[in-house]
């Protein structure tokens, strides 16, 4: 009893020592010194009334549209303030602001991104001031060196192959020409493959140990973000460990394939060699790899899947697609005997890149559907930045954000915006141009898509060689069929799987 009286006393704080009161205060003076929130200036939007002392407004990271939404209806002008974390951001709206957030040199993309967007795997040091930009520079000229027509067209037998490959094995493992697979899994990885083909590595690609292994890899970088770290930056959070632990696990598959064509002297024309070839150390190679790897998979493998999911419960583009694709293969045939697959392997890239515009518009809506969330700018100009004619500004060092919905599910630009309909684009309609800026599925701006060709390509080949060999119906989980494919959440952050399963119910086309 006298032990335990003992211990309670030392506990209560009347009785510490003046040096634990210093030790304490410093370290809240530090915290508020680090987390120190500058003011806005007086031609900054009006602030919200939302948010928590030196965390700011939480619901941009929980609910990211209803919290923008909800800003944008309390604004008089469109446009409004305020913090998250120590962090200064204006939200914009409008013609004008869409103007300054995409075309303005002073908003720079990648600097807004490399703080704000959490989800992107990171393996080299790019929090210094600056090198966000420096890597984006590089990675820029990298990427359009990559997707040169060369480098496509030796590719393309394979990618061709790849795919047809991938297919026949939905159907091996069904065990007959009818089955039900999970297009979120068995396309993801067909897109992944197809990815890595063209910025990665082949021994990978051609591997599906690897394959898995490294899709695997790097899906546990994607799950870690860390939310908390864009508040507290310094914060070692459970998440950050777990992704810099699998980027560790990367790094050590790309560096045993270099150390072993270094050992053996083989080499592969790819992606890999090229950049092994300029003497780029693996871990900026590595970075570059998942940076290129991240933006396919995030946007094409996730649309891939939704694709046939809306084409499955639309008949009218179900039926403009198959016809479409079915032409091509009647247009290319050589022999009877050919096969759908073998036809299309047969095809040019010019081929692929015209003869296919209904899955090319089919791909356009589906981004408009799953490109949810916000995009980030940061003010890097050393001044405050004009908001178009509005008289307000993004405040110096502040970040710019932009509701995507805005102008994607504007009912003044898109009729009946929350219905997937691909006849919105058809020139006839072009609801797409009503505005300026107001279609912003392959980056507009200063930050045009630099994958887009790729991506187009890859969709193509894929849909085509689909729709090709198989009729196909959505159905759930229990396969219950399905005449209308769920809608997006708004508030997720970036494109992503269904909340609820689904499955395509397939049976294969006699041609």
């Amino acid at each position: 009893m006298a032990i335990e009286t003992g211990f309670t006393s030392a506990l209560s704080y009347q009785n510490w020592p003046a040096s634990i009161y210093i030790l304490l205060l410093s370290v809240l003076a530090l915290f508020i010194k680090i987390q120190w929130q500058p003011s806005f200036p007086k031609t900054a939007p009006k602030q919200i009334k939302e948010g928590y002392p030196l965390l700011g407004a939480l619901r941009l990271f929980t609910k990211r549209a209803d919290f923008c939404n909800d800003a944008l209806a309390q604004s008089k002008t469109g446009n409004f303030s305020f913090y998250f974390g120590k962090h200064r951001l204006v939200g914009v709206s409008g013609i004008e602001g869409r103007k300054t957030f995409f075309d303005s040199k002073d908003m720079n993309m990648s600097e807004g991104y490399a703080v704000m967007f959490t989800a992107s795997p990171q393996v080299g040091k790019q929090n210094e001031p600056g090198a966000a930009s420096e890597f984006s520079q590089w990675f820029s000229r990298t990427i359009t060196k990559l997707m040169k027509k060369e480098n496509f067209v030796r590719n393309l037998r394979l990618l061709t192959s790849d795919t047809a490959t991938a297919l026949d094995a939905i159907v091996k493992c069904n065990g007959g020409d009818t089955g039900v697979f999970d297009p979120f899994d068995d396309i993801y990885k067909i897109v992944y493959q197809l990815t890595m083909r063209t910025v990665g590595a082949t021994e990978i690609a051609e591997s599906p140990q690897l394959m898995n292994r490294t899709l695997g890899l790097f899906e546990e970088i994607e799950e870690n973000m860390s939310t908390a770290r864009i508040i507290f930056p310094w914060l070692p959070t459970l998440g950050y460990i777990r992704q810099t632990l699998a980027g560790g696990k990367l790094y050590v598959v790309f560096d045993k394939i270099a150390k072993e064509r270094k050992k053996t002297g083989k080499t592969h024309e790819d992606a890999f060699q090229f950049l092994l070839d300029t003497g780029e150390d693996m871990v900026r190679i590595l970075t570059f790899t998942l940076g290129a790897l991240f933006a396919g998979q995030l946007n094409s493998g996730i649309n891939a899947g939704w694709l046939f999911c809306y084409l499955a419960t639309n008949p009218e583009w179900y039926g403009r697609v198959q016809a479409e694709v079915d032409a091509a293969i009647k247009k290319h045939r050589t022999s009877p005997s050919q096969t759908p697959a073998e036809v299309l392997a047969t095809l040019s890239l010019e081929d692929w890149e015209s003869e296919f515009p209904m899955i090319d518009l089919s791909l356009r809506e589906c981004i408009r559907f799953q490109l949810v969330g916000t995009a980030f700018r940061k003010n890097i100009s050393g001044r405050d930045v004009p908001i178009g004619k509005s008289g307000e500004v993004v405040p110096r060092d502040g970040f710019a954000i932009y509701l995507l919905d805005e102008i994607h599910f504007n009912p003044a630009v898109y009729t009946n915006p929350n219905e997937w309909d691909p006849s919105r684009y058809l020139p006839e309609r072009a609801e797409d141009k009503k505005e300026p800026l107001s279609y912003l599925g392959w980056g507009v701006g200063r930050h045009p898509c630099l994958g887009m060709r790729f991506a187009k390509l890859e969709m193509s080949i894929i849909g085509a060689l689909f729709v090709a060999m198989f009729d196909f119906e959505l159905c759930d989980e229990k396969g219950v069929k399905m005449d209308r494919a769920p809608f997006t959440s708004r508030n997720r952050h970036s494109a992503a799987k269904p909340d609820e399963p689904m499955r395509l119910r397939y049976k294969v086309r006699q041609h």
